[in-house]
């Protein structure tokens, strides 16, 4: 059964989104702000996303949900419906629908999404000597036996690699998402920080094998 989690504070849109995803076997796990739901996220297969909030705002929280758990698809939910609010959604989560709306189209979104980040199931995958627990955001190196432990930053890249797996991603494409702001040509950042990734995952980080560079464009992670 996947869990997903929905943060509204509409208490009429909630309750009907949980009861209507519930009748389609989804476990469901409602909140009307961010009170109580961190818990509940490490666990979801998928988060909807109200934008107007009490405390916190959906943009925020989005944000952080998305640095800490890059791998949890989200469907922004809202009223809103300027261009500015639709690209600075898009700037983190996956989908971006307007209220009002109906239940058969959020329910044909959410299984896109499920069926692009593949969370049927949680698993282990193996990529060269490295096994990755795509549930835990856990690698390990199966030559020594140990958990490779990466700084947030290597983290965060490699798994936003991990869910593109064997595509090739521009620096900008990388950059964006990790730091949330503009790539300026020639910023240095990411290179830097992929170099210090490949010293911790590869076996020769002079010719890496699991992270490539694509010359001119960007880079991939090959499975």
């Amino acid at each position: 059964m996947k869990h997903i989690i929905c943060i509204e504070d509409e208490i009429d849109i909630g309750k009907q989104i949980k009861i209507d995803l519930e009748k389609q076997s989804y476990k469901v796990s409602w909140f009307t702000s961010e009170k109580g739901c961190y818990e509940a996220i490490k666990i979801a297969d998928l988060i909807i996303l109200d934008i107007m909030l009490p405390g916190l705002d959906g943009f925020t929280l989005g944000q952080r949900f998305k640095k800490n758990y890059p791998d949890i698809p989200i469907i922004l939910v809202t009223a809103r419906t300027a261009l500015d609010d639709k690209l600075q959604g898009l700037s983190f989560a996956d989908d971006y629908l307007t209220k009002p709306f109906h239940f058969k189209e959020l329910l044909a979104r959410i299984e896109v999404l499920l069926r692009r980040y593949n969370r049927l199931e949680d698993t282990i995958q193996t990529i060269k000597h490295l096994q990755v627990s795509t549930k835990e955001y856990r690698i390990f190196n199966t030559i020594t036996d140990k958990e490779i432990e990466l700084t947030g930053k290597q983290h965060q890249i490699f798994f936003y690699l991990m869910q593109h797996l064997n595509q090739t991603l521009t620096k900008e494409q990388i950059f964006e998402s990790i730091w949330n702001t503009s790539y300026i040509e020639g910023d240095k950042t990411l290179m830097v920080h992929i170099r210090y990734l490949r010293e911790k995952i590869e076996i020769n980080p002079s010719n890496p094998t699991i992270i490539e560079t694509i010359h001119g464009i960007g880079y991939r992670l090959r499975g």
